[in-house]
């Protein structure tokens, strides 16, 4: 109850202060690409339900068709204002609608897509009985996800076989040590890393 509560109180606060900054971006996305402002994608959520995971659109309309993992710095299907709205995180923000819609709580796993979600062991598919979170242990972990892959040969693979199981244990360890103190923390540490890039 007290996690709903934050979350709602919270999210409302920050659409309140940070509003002309994310209509600042829309116009930003609307004038120097083709597209919508948001995009929108299937994730996995509580207790394995669907739902449509909002952001800022980074990359070029019909991109997920040629993959659903970026490549860091040398993806061309991404923006030019994409490329900056990803680096500093700014197009998890509409996100913020997911939380507002009880889809997402501000910390918890983050959501996955289905394709990933079916490779989970049934160890791993604990993560599904919480709601997935705007930031986590392994956002933190993981903030220079795309860098990453975008130094690897195979992207798809260095994901599926080290990144996600590593993010996976992670998740695990929340789910043993959450508490409203510890999503504070985690919430604080995301801020600082972000700020930090």
């Amino acid at each position: 109850m007290l996690k709903r509560l934050f979350d709602v109180l919270s999210v409302f606060l920050l659409i309140i202060i940070l509003l002309p900054f994310f209509l600042f971006l829309s116009l930003l996305i609307l004038l120097t690409s083709s597209g919508g402002v948001f995009y929108k994608q299937e994730r996995i959520g509580k207790h394995g339900v669907p739902f449509k995971l909002f952001k800022f659109r980074t990359m070029k309309i019909g991109s997920d068709r040629k993959g659903l993992i970026t490549i860091g710095n040398r993806d061309s299907r991404i923006t030019k204002v994409g490329y900056y709205l990803r680096k500093y995180k700014l197009d998890e923000f509409p996100q913020l609608i997911n939380i507002l819609k009880n889809e997402m709580s501000v910390v918890g796993p983050r959501p996955e897509v289905a394709k990933y979600i079916d490779m989970y062991s049934l160890e791993q598919r604990k993560v599904l009985r919480v709601k997935p979170g705007l930031t986590d242990l392994a956002s933190l972990a993981y903030i220079n996800e795309n860098e990453i892959l975008g130094e690897a040969e195979n992207p798809e693979e260095v994901y599926v076989n080290e990144i996600m199981p590593e993010k996976l244990r992670l998740n695990l360890i929340y789910l043993q040590k959450q508490s409203f103190s510890f999503d504070l923390a985690i919430i604080f540490k995301t801020i600082i890393k972000v700020l930090n890039k």
